[in-house]
């Protein structure tokens, strides 16, 4: 079959790769319908060393499952499934706990001998733990938003959950990208009564604004600071919710946190030390967040999808036949594409 394989910065190749096989009773075959290039993706495509075995990449995926092991119940040849861009059984004490990213059986894809999203199929271990069955017809208009529940729009709820977005909060999402725009809408769904958007690609905080943001500000570091500060009569917000990662992000987060707030960061870290030294201690500012255990969200979120309340999907702005991704890392990176979808 046919897979992205990424080699190294700047070197992203479809090639031929050897087809999924079922290795564990456990496993299942899912035949890609839609996958999805994510900013994750693009921290490898700019940093990773040259390798001549090459990296499967790709963690955001939904399919018809085509085979499935001896011990796997609930899922039969022809489902429609989504899956979560972490497996996991779904059984152990931590996926009880609602953490399926700390199940000890879980993994990510397109590591340790697991297939990569961004192909024509992809082996998925722990498959009853781990893939959802989408009650909508193969070619379904909704397959875009529903594909967003394996990553960016579960993220920002979990970015909004954490924080503690409710009714009568008001609430600052920081980043213009799809995660930073799912987490506006994710607090919009939450019931958030003011949502300042962070951003300055006009056309990204447009779809912010249809989302839900009440403001948007693009002025970065200590000037959006000083501009949210003014807005919100010197308090801030009660919840911020960080979605790119930087350290400069994570400043201006605890920058714009009301006293007693909560900043909640979700963008992968990207740096190894962070301002929580006594002005966040003292002002009470709680940090949470962190990886996002999306498969815990999935259900709570699937209903809104399919009976139209939110629309997730409206986050691609672009689409790209599986021969095309290389093209699709080069659009994201020089940020002519806000989130690709691939369709294989």
């Amino acid at each position: 079959m046919r897979a992205t394989v990424m080699f190294g910065a700047g070197d992203v190749r479809v090639v031929d790769v050897a087809d999924p096989q079922l290795k564990e009773p456990t496993d299942a075959v899912v035949r890609v319908l839609r996958s999805a290039i994510c900013g994750t993706d693009l921290l490898h495509y700019g940093a990773m060393p040259p390798d001549e075995q090459g990296m499967r990449i790709g963690h955001e995926f939904l399919g018809i499952v085509e085979e499935t092991g001896s011990e796997v119940s609930g899922l039969t040849a022809g489902d429609l499934v989504v899956a979560p861009f972490m497996y996991a059984d779904n059984t152990c004490s931590f996926c009880g706990e609602g953490l399926h990213t700390s199940c000890a059986r879980g993994g990510l894809w397109g590591l340790d001998g697991v297939d990569g999203a961004q192909g024509e199929a992809v082996r998925v271990p722990c498959a009853e733990g781990t893939l959802v069955r989408l009650p909508v017809p193969a070619d379904s208009a909704l397959l875009p938003s529903l594909l967003t529940l394996a990553d960016v729009f579960a993220t920002g709820h979990h970015a909004a959950v954490t924080a503690g977005v409710g009714p009568r909060k008001t609430v600052t999402v920081i980043g213009d990208g799809a995660v930073g725009l799912s987490a506006v809408l994710a607090a919009k769904r939450l019931g958030a009564e003011e949502i300042t958007l962070m951003g300055r690609h006009t056309e990204r905080t447009d779809l912010g604004r249809a989302f839900g943001a009440t403001a948007v500000i693009a002025e970065r570091g200590e000037e959006g600071v000083e501009r949210l500060r003014e807005a919100t009569g010197g308090r801030g917000t009660h919840a911020v919710l960080e979605c790119v990662g930087s350290l400069t992000a994570l400043e201006t987060a605890f920058g714009v946190a009301r006293d007693g707030g909560t900043v909640s960061r979700v963008g992968v870290p990207q740096y190894l030390e962070g301002p929580v030294g006594f002005d966040v201690f003292h002002r009470n500012v709680t940090l949470t967040g962190g990886v996002a255990p999306t498969r815990a969200y999935i259900e709570e979120l699937l209903p809104d999808v399919l009976e139209g309340r939110v629309e997730p999907g409206r986050v691609f702005d672009r689409t790209i036949s599986l021969e095309e991704t290389p093209e699709g890392y080069r659009a994201m990176a020089e940020r002519t594409a806000l989130k690709v979808l691939v369709k294989p």
